[in-house]
């Protein structure tokens, strides 16, 4: 079912910056009461300052469930949730095995456990109302596994797989869930990535795509979209021959280019 968003109200994780921040901008301007939640209080204060008066703040850590249950509370002090945008997460680069395992816990309860809390808290309530869309943001990298970001990869795979089979499980609703996979996305992510060759959007592109899928409800979305066929390549050719050419490409050289540090996305350190 198509969201009205005229007076809808919407929430966004990770909105202080990147993906977030477009997408809050673009759900306002087309009318909606945007709920925007990030880590960083003063980030997310400037930003719902810098968007309008349609835009209201809210400090939020997606890994606890808490914060996420205060963040939709206030929300529904304007109305019920129509919208809810999982756009938080964190990336970090280096070979698995040589990072620090709290860090990666860290990943994985950011960029899939958050998506799960969000999910779970809204949904019974866009069910009990027969109204309602989800946006999970996955990634091109949850199609194609990406070595020197291994758990930020399978949290994108996660992710995918999780919207996949909750929208089996409601099926027979009005309620919509959409999977967004960019490639590479001019974000501060990216500012100390090699990219060179890879295929770029603007976060403004995304957030258009994802204003859009309150309309359509598709199911995925790859951006561009002429990348999609790409995604089913790993599944076809043989485990060794993907690697090899990954090597060739230097994947794993040019992910870790920049310093091997946390790069967030919009969430607990989007």
């Amino acid at each position: 079912m198509a969201i009205d968003l005229k007076g809808a109200v919407a929430c966004v994780t990770g909105g202080a910056r990147g993906i977030g921040y477009a997408t809050a901008e673009a759900l306002a301007q087309r009318g909606a009461t945007v709920w925007i939640g990030d880590i960083d209080a003063a980030a997310v204060n400037k930003a719902a300052k810098r968007l309008g008066k349609q835009v209201k703040p809210c400090q939020l850590d997606v890994t606890r469930v808490e914060d996420f249950e205060r963040f939709l509370a206030q929300a529904r002090e304007d109305g019920p949730v129509r919208v809810l945008v999982n756009n938080a997460g964190i990336m970090r680069t280096g070979r698995f095995y040589e990072q620090d395992l709290a860090g990666l816990h860290q990943e994985i309860a950011v960029n899939l456990v958050g998506v799960v809390n969000g999910m779970h808290l809204v949904l019974p309530e866009m069910l009990a109302q027969g109204q309602g869309h989800i946006v999970n943001l996955s990634s091109m990298a949850g199609k194609i596994s990406v070595p020197g970001a291994a758990v930020y990869s399978g949290t994108k795979f996660a992710v995918a797989a999780l919207s996949r089979a909750v929208r089996a499980e409601i099926l027979d609703s009005d309620i919509t869930i959409s999977s967004i996979f960019p490639a590479a996305v001019h974000t501060h992510i990216t500012q100390q990535l090699d990219i060179r060759g890879v295929p770029t959007l603007d976060a403004a592109a995304v957030a258009a795509e994802i204003v859009a899928s309150c309309k359509h409800g598709q199911a995925e979305v790859t951006l561009p979209r002429w990348v999609k066929p790409v995604g089913a390549l790993e599944a076809l050719i043989p485990d060794r021959l993907a690697a090899r050419i990954k090597r060739v490409v230097g994947a794993e050289r040019r992910i870790t280019a920049g310093l091997r540090k946390t790069l967030a996305s919009g969430s607990a350190t989007d």
